[in-house]
Order: structure tokens, then sequence, then C-alpha cells
């Protein structure tokens, strides 16, 4: 950062907080754009993001902020990525993984020759723990990985965070649930202490930008088998999950499967699901006819 920028961020942060009317219009600009809801409860968390981007476009009014934020498409994406997060690691929730492989794939595969495509939806996909981490727990877990044409698709509305994705190089952390060998099989090393995912499995993964809270946005994905949508519908209100659950729904194929976080239930959402109790976890159908 030069001198400059650092100045210009010490005073945007000097006149924060917003004031009441700003914070509104903000919060009521990133709930339009996201379903997401922030109020005062995260003004901190708030302010901060928007100093940071006020300082980066060297403006000190936030009325002036706000109004270039509403004309330009590519700073309200900015604004978003920094509101975005994206706390994951591989093997998350290991229990959905087993019943993907041991429940869920075994009933698609009955409508289903070999050769036949399934396609998986990871959305939020944060970094790419997730939708790699099915990649590989499949070709360790699931014999008939190779008999048909398995396709992995990894979404997020933080376009940043998709780029590092398709890098796919990972601290420590994030491979701490990985049993030593798998990090061994799969990774290689790379700077810092870092580790990078093989080159074939980064290829095995398709990544895009995807608002599940936008029904176009949402349909240029196309159809998937299952989709995992884990720990994101806490950062939404009533409103926003119902509209998000329909976009989802109608991405499922009839007969598709949906994978929520642990924390998570489609009680209260959406009734046109069947909720499935598998030994391994409880997950969510689109019914097979209307």
């Amino acid at each position: 950062m030069t001198r400059r920028s650092a100045e210009l961020l010490a005073r945007a942060r000097a006149l924060s907080p917003l004031s009441v009317i700003d914070l509104t219009t903000l919060c009521d600009f990133l709930y339009a754009r996201t379903g997401m809801q922030f109020g005062e409860s995260k003004r901190y968390y708030i302010d901060r993001r928007v100093a940071d981007r006020m300082a980066q476009k060297h403006m000190t009014d936030f009325v002036d902020y706000y109004a270039l934020l509403r004309a330009e498409p590519g700073e309200a994406e900015q604004l978003i990525n920094s509101f975005t997060v994206n706390e994951t690691y591989f093997y998350r929730e290991e229990h959905q993984l087993a019943c993907l492989s041991q429940s869920i794939l075994p009933e698609i595969i009955r409508s289903k020759g070999p050769g036949d495509k399934i396609r998986i939806w990871s959305v939020p996909c944060s970094s790419g723990e997730e939708p790699y981490s099915i990649a590989i727990w499949l070709l360790e877990n699931w014999a008939l990985v190779d008999a048909y044409n398995v396709e992995i698709v990894g979404s997020d509305i933080d376009t940043a965070i998709v780029a590092e994705a398709l890098d796919a190089i990972y601290g420590r952390r994030a491979v701490m649930r990985l049993p030593p060998g798998l990090v061994e099989r799969y990774f290689s090393p790379a700077a810092d202490g870092r580790v990078r995912l093989i080159e074939d499995l980064r290829e095995s993964v398709t990544f895009t930008p995807c608002n599940i809270t936008d029904a176009a946005s949402v349909a240029r994905q196309g159809r998937f088998d299952v989709i995992f949508c884990r720990n994101l519908l806490i950062y939404f209100d009533g409103a926003a999950r119902v509209r998000c659950m329909q976009n989802l729904f109608n991405s499922l194929v009839p007969g598709g499967y949906m994978c929520l976080g642990h924390s998570e239930s489609m009680s209260r959402i959406s009734e046109r699901f069947v909720t499935r109790r598998f030994s391994e976890a409880i997950v969510y159908q689109r019914p097979e006819q209307p």
C-alpha cells in the first residue's frame, strides 16, 4: 500500500461509523444482491470493509462511494467478495461424503447405465476444499467411479475465491482432516510450507461464479443429480432461504439429492423436498414425480 492509500484508508476509517441511514442503505444493497443479512450488530465488520474499498477508490464520502457502487458492477463484485465467509477445510462433515458413496450414488445409478453422466454441485465452494474433497472421496471410496462420467462443479458468489480454488494451493490447516497418505498421494509441496493439489485432481473439477439467490445465475449451471449447499442458509433470512431453495430445487433432476450443513434443516423453508434418513446422514430429495 502506498503512503497516499494508507492516508486515505486511515481517513476513511476515521469517518466511520457509517450513519444509521448509510448503514441501512448499504445493508439493503447487499441483501438485494446476495440474500445475506447484515445490520447494526455487525457494524464494525461492515465499517472496516467499506473503509478499505473507499480507500482503494480514493474516496472519503460514503454518498459518493455508494453512487459508484450502483454504477459499476465491478465495484459491487469487489465489495461483495470482501463480505463473504470462506472458512472451510478438506473432508468437512465427512459423514455426508460417506452418505454420497454408500447410499446416494447407489440409488442414482439404478436409473443410469455405464458411462452416463452424474453431475455433482458444490455451492458455495469457497476456495475449493469441498468439491475437491468430493473428488478425492469418490476416488478412494466408490469402486464405480470410473464406470460413470462424474462431473463435479464448484460455484461461489465470491469471484476472487473461485480464482483461488483454481490455483488449489492450501495451508496445512486446510488438509488437517485428511489422512497423511492422502496428502502425500494427492498434493505436492508448494511455497511457504503449503501444498498444492495435483494437476489431475485440479482438472477434475469445474469452477463457475454463481449467486444462488438469483434464478438466472443458478439456471446457467444446468441440472444436477446431487447438490451440496452447506453452511450458507444461516446467513439468510426466511425470504432469502425460500428463494434460494426454490432455485436449487429447480436445479435438481427429478430424484436428485440435496445435502445441507449439519446445523441446517429444510423445515419451514420448503415442503417440496422429501426428507431421506440414511444411516450416514439426513439429506433431502426432489421427488421423482411432481
